[in-house]
């Protein structure tokens, strides 16, 4: 029996990778004779570059500007000219001190920063990985830190955020990075949200990032003004738009990137085909296997390549919310739940991984021959 494990980070508790290692040693264990093999996988959010590096992508890390303007460390991933590009490792939450959020001020100008030093080091197709924001200002920080100018009336810079979008009467476009047009840039997001109303960034992310009620008005109103500014307004409903925090609208009408589910891009540069080619048997999951997860989720993903080639698929996660009927309609056989082991949540977070190999050696008394 030949294991293909493509699982996504536990949030919180495990990296893919780490997911992989702990499943393989609790299979190895219980069934020696199993082949395993794994791709770790994400979906363009947080893990994004790590799942890359495992690869085989090379591992650049640059000096940027952070979410609310100081410097950060932010990784990227490079090989043979496509580079991976994770936005959480410029302007993500994870780079706020704890508790504390910027929904009007945070900017992503690290993230074109980041762009940027891809398209230095030779990339011709970039995969912008964009899960995990912390901002809400349109995508107008990346195109900055890429040669944009957004200005005020008095011809000044309008300054970073969402918030000073309202205040926006000029955007030149026209001193981009001609490279760019050269470049053929991948927007990989796991939802599909309009940058405007009642499901675009502001109403739906905006609360996340630490906004009121007020504030997301606020941002709403800017994010609408600045998208008539930039001369785009009749595509801000495009689906993709609304990606982090409206950073899709940017890439996809400035940039002119194509939008494409985050889980199926991964694959693709992840070499998850190859690997599907020569298993019997899916191992996938993530921390919560819930709504969420029916949407564009790595998991899902997995499971609808494995079910076209008519391969059972296996599911480990934390907390599960989904019933059975639900994980069959997304190609998901059976799921094992941390939880099933250790209802207690904190412990069960603390000690993931060895509830893990507990959970492969159940899934190799289920599945595996002796």
């Amino acid at each position: 029996m030949r294991v293909l494990i493509a699982a996504d980070k536990f949030k919180g508790s495990l990296t893919a990778a780490q997911v992989a290692e702990r499943l393989t040693a609790g299979l190895r264990r219980a069934a020696p004779h199993a082949s395993v093999a794994s791709v770790p996988v994400a979906d363009g959010g947080d893990g994004t570059v790590d799942a890359a590096v495992m690869a085989g992508f090379g591992r650049r890390e640059i000096r940027v500007t952070g979410p609310v303007g100081k410097p950060v460390t932010a990784a990227y991933a490079l090989r043979n000219g496509a580079a991976v590009v994770e936005m959480a490792e410029a302007s993500g939450l994870r780079h706020l001190p704890a508790g504390v959020f910027a929904p009007l001020t945070a900017t992503s100008f690290g993230t074109g920063e980041v762009l940027r030093a891809a398209l230095d080091a030779g990339a011709r197709s970039i995969a912008l990985g964009v899960g995990g924001s912390a901002t809400t200002d349109g995508g107008a920080g990346m195109l900055s830190a890429l040669g944009a100018r957004f200005l005020d009336a008095s011809g000044a810079s309008a300054g970073p955020g969402g918030a000073a979008l309202a205040r926006l009467a000029k955007a030149d476009l026209s001193g981009l990075d001609p490279r760019l047009a050269e470049v053929d840039l991948v927007l990989a997001s796991d939802v599909d949200n309009p940058l405007l109303g009642p499901k675009g960034a502001a109403a739906v992310y905006g609360p996340q990032k630490g906004a009121s009620p007020k504030e997301v008005d606020l941002l709403e109103g800017a994010l609408r003004h600045y998208a008539r500014t930039c001369g785009f307004l009749d595509t801000a409903g495009e689906p993709g738009a609304g990606a982090a925090g409206g950073l899709g609208f940017g890439a996809l009408t400035a940039l002119r990137a194509r939008f494409r589910p985050g889980v199926e891009v991964m694959l693709d540069l992840l070499g998850f085909g190859e690997a599907l080619a020569r298993a019997d048997l899916v191992i996938t999951g993530e921390g919560s296997l819930d709504s969420q997860t029916l949407h564009g989720k790595a998991p899902a993903g997995v499971a609808s390549r494995a079910r076209a080639r008519g391969l059972p698929v296996i599911a480990v996660c934390g907390r599960l919310s989904l019933d059975p009927a639900s994980l069959k309609a997304v190609g998901i056989h059976r799921a094992y739940a941390l939880t099933e082991l250790e209802p207690d949540v904190p412990r069960c977070l603390t000690q993931a991984g060895p509830l893990l190999e507990r959970v492969a050696a159940r899934i190799a008394r289920d599945f595996l021959p002796v």
